[in-house]
């Protein structure tokens, strides 16, 4: 197997950014984009819209959150090819916010690409994996109630976004920093969230 390119995040934002054209983009279009395979690069995507100021779009969150769920459950089961419902392949996003955010995107993503490298690569695979994904489910299917407290949505989509990077690049400390943040994030999301609006 050869090794991940080092600049494989800023080429996932590079093949979302020329996939984006017209007024608006569809879900399905972006899968077509990254390819039916791209479990890691799938996840890694909408995390990070979802992480940038496009995350602004309404119903964003809740989207990601849903997406999120069911590529990690079918990456658990060992599917090789992406499924998704039609209620999501059909969400559009309007190009303009998506290619902001893009933008937005590129110079955080330059600094992580300097800090990866494979290492730890047992992570990548089961029974492993199958920890950080069941975690990652949990998380995402609680992400359209963080709709409702600010910030939340972002916080949970870029551990999500490092896990997905880990996966991508074949860097299982990044996966196991991912693994750390996901045990922390419900906690501080509740505390910050719901316990400090009390």
């Amino acid at each position: 197997m050869s090794a991940p390119s080092v600049h494989a995040l800023s080429d996932v934002l590079d093949q979302l950014e020329r996939a984006a054209h017209g007024e608006s983009i569809t879900v399905q279009e972006v899968v077509d984009t990254l390819g039916h395979k791209s479990f890691a690069a799938l996840m890694l995507v909408f995390a990070l819209v979802s992480t940038s100021p496009a995350s602004a779009i309404p119903g964003l969150t809740a989207t990601v959150g849903i997406i999120t769920a069911i590529l990690a459950a079918q990456m658990m089961w060992g599917r090789r090819s992406v499924w998704l419902p039609g209620f999501v392949t059909r969400r559009q996003l309007s190009t303009q916010r998506l290619c902001q955010g893009i933008g937005w995107l590129r110079r955080p993503v330059r600094f992580v690409e300097t800090l990866l490298r494979e290492r730890l690569t047992f992570l990548l695979h089961r029974p492993w994996l199958l920890v950080p994904l069941g975690l990652i489910i949990a998380l995402a299917l609680f992400m359209p109630v963080m709709e409702i407290i600010p910030t939340s949505g972002s916080i949970a989509s870029a551990v999500i976004a490092l896990f997905a990077a880990g996966l991508l690049t074949r860097d299982g400390a990044l996966v196991a920093i991912a693994l750390a943040l996901l045990l922390a994030v419900p906690v501080a999301i509740w505390h910050f969230g719901f316990g400090g609006a009390a």
